[in-house]
Formats: C-alpha cells, structure tokens, sequence
C-alpha cells in the first residue's frame, strides 16, 4: 500500500477521571481524532488499526472496519473529527497506528497515525 496521499492526522486526548478507578488498576482517557486530507484526491477510511501500549509493556492490537461505526469520505480539503476511548491498566500509555483508505482513483493507502501519549493529570514532569 502506498502511504504517497497527503493525509493529516491530529490528536487531542485527556482523562475521564470520572469513569477511571486506580485502586482497580483501571484508567479510562478519551481521545479525538481530526483527520484532514490535503490531498487532491477524495478519500474513503475503511478500516483502523491501533496499538496501544501500557506503561507495563502490555500491548493491546485493536483492528475493525471504519472508526466509531462509520466510514467516512473526505472531500480534498475536508476533514473529520471523532470521539473515542482507551481503557489502560496503568496511568500511563500510548497509542498508535494507521488508517487504511481508499482514494477515488481506487488506490489503496495507509495514513499513519502518530504514537501519542495518554497520561493522567500530573503524572508526567
């Protein structure tokens, strides 16, 4: 596949201190996704693949078709945001990984998603 299309992706991810329960070992953080295609080309995301990482070293590979139930097209210049979760059992992790897309000229690629950091308030210096 190639990874040769302009696509962008962002992240912004906090703690539900609210639904997390550390005494059970138990850290629920929820992230959004923007992801915005510079391409020239109209693009579909078909499926998503996640690894997530404690800060134990336990990895956790996530796989499926679309994000959040949908699949969805990106216009040149559009973009897409949606809200999803990650439970760890430490208060410290990362995720990472790729979107398979499809461009309109039928051409297969992946849009890597940048490893990024969940971490409770204060934990990290």
């Amino acid at each position: 596949m190639s990874e040769s299309f302009d696509i962008q992706v962002k992240v912004d991810n906090f703690y539900l201190g609210a639904q997390s329960d550390p005494a059970s070992d138990r850290y629920v953080f929820a992230y959004t996704i923007t992801i915005e295609n510079h391409s020239a080309e109209q693009v579909k995301l078909l499926k998503r693949y996640w690894l997530i990482t404690d800060a134990n070293g336990k990895q956790a590979e996530v796989f499926g078709d679309g994000v959040v139930g949908e699949q969805p097209v990106l216009a040149p210049g559009a973009s897409y945001s949606y809200t999803s979760g990650a439970v760890l059992e430490t208060p410290v992790g990362t995720m990472q990984g790729h979107y398979e897309m499809l461009s309109s000229s039928q051409q297969p690629f992946k849009a890597a998603i940048p490893v990024f950091r969940l971490a409770t308030p204060n934990i990290l210096n």
